[in-house]
């Protein structure tokens, strides 16, 4: 195995690692004492915190799948396409 390959996996590795961090910060309670008087603004920075996480997490998921997918040779099923390089790493919304 070559040592880009290698650093590949690691990245990989640390790609999960950080999956399971963002899921424990997404699973934590916004409210844990029902005598704490939270303001609006607060619950909606807390809802909005926990919300990046998780979209985060499936970002890095997805790309973490991707990348290790390419390493192991696994050919997805999508059909091939007559895009270029730029335009098949092109995020699309």
């Amino acid at each position: 195995m070559n040592k880009i390959t290698e650093l590949k996996k690691r990245i990989i590795d640390s790609g999960y690692k950080a999956v399971e961090e963002l899921i424990k910060v997404a699973e934590e309670k916004i409210v844990t004492h029902m005598d704490d008087d939270l303001s609006a603004d607060k619950l909606k920075n807390a809802a909005a915190a926990k919300k990046l996480a998780i979209m985060d997490a499936f970002e890095i998921l997805k790309r973490v799948e991707e990348e290790n997918n390419i390493i192991e040779g696994v050919v997805g099923n999508s059909a091939p396409t007559n895009r270029g390089f730029a335009e098949q790493r092109a995020k699309t919304k």
